[in-house]
């Protein structure tokens, strides 16, 4: 009992400095702003999708975002959103797809996390099949920055405060792609292709 006591004792105080370090001011982090991203993106060319709406952007939280949908030439449409957080230090955090596509009326209907090859090796992204009516959605997610892709958001909520004691940023953002499930498409395929290709330009818009 002693001993389970010292260990709770110990967890304790090391939860109270990692939080007096995170409460640190916010090391200032250089970077293009995410409307720099090539309009195209090893054959998918990119058009602006609708702007989001203010209040949304302010539900968000997000101090940059892009909104495209890029086409493949051979017509495959791929919906992007990335939204980046300069500091999430003061309750302006990431929102999950996985809250946030449901409230849109969208249902899971499989989920599983993926493999992507980047110049910096295979990283690991969620990938979810969607459902609203009879219409199917590919959605690969992941969370990005301070040098990190993750899947995991509990995985990324840990990183984050260790980064912001550790490295005093807690910059990052969140980044979704989409495919519509058609026939004749491979939506998987589609997704991860375009997704691998995304990574290489993201590394310097959401270091």
């Amino acid at each position: 009992m002693i001993a389970r006591a010292v260990v709770v004792l110990v967890l304790l105080a090391g939860a109270t400095l990692l939080g007096s370090r995170a409460a640190a001011i916010e090391t200032p982090v250089e970077r293009p702003s995410l409307a720099a991203l090539p309009y195209e993106i090893d054959g998918w060319r990119g058009i602006d999708g609708q702007p989001l709406a203010s209040d949304v952007v302010s539900v968000l939280g997000v101090d940059d975002y892009v909104h495209r949908t890029y086409v493949s030439a051979s017509g495959v449409p791929v919906n992007l959103y990335a939204g980046y957080y300069h500091s999430q230090r003061q309750g302006d955090t990431i929102h999950s797809p996985q809250n946030c596509l449901p409230g849109a009326g969208w249902q899971p209907v499989s989920s599983a996390t993926i493999a992507l090859r980047s110049r910096r090796g295979d990283v690991t992204v969620n990938q979810y099949v969607i459902q609203k009516g009879l219409d199917q959605q590919v959605v690969l997610y992941w969370y990005q920055g301070r040098g990190r892709v993750v899947a995991n958001e509990y995985k990324n909520k840990a990183l984050l405060m260790w980064d912001a004691a550790t490295l005093h940023r807690t910059n990052g953002g969140l980044v979704r792609v989409i495919v519509p499930i058609a026939q004749g498409i491979d939506a998987r395929q589609e997704a991860s292709a375009f997704a691998a290709a995304l990574l290489t330009h993201l590394e310097r818009l959401m270091p």
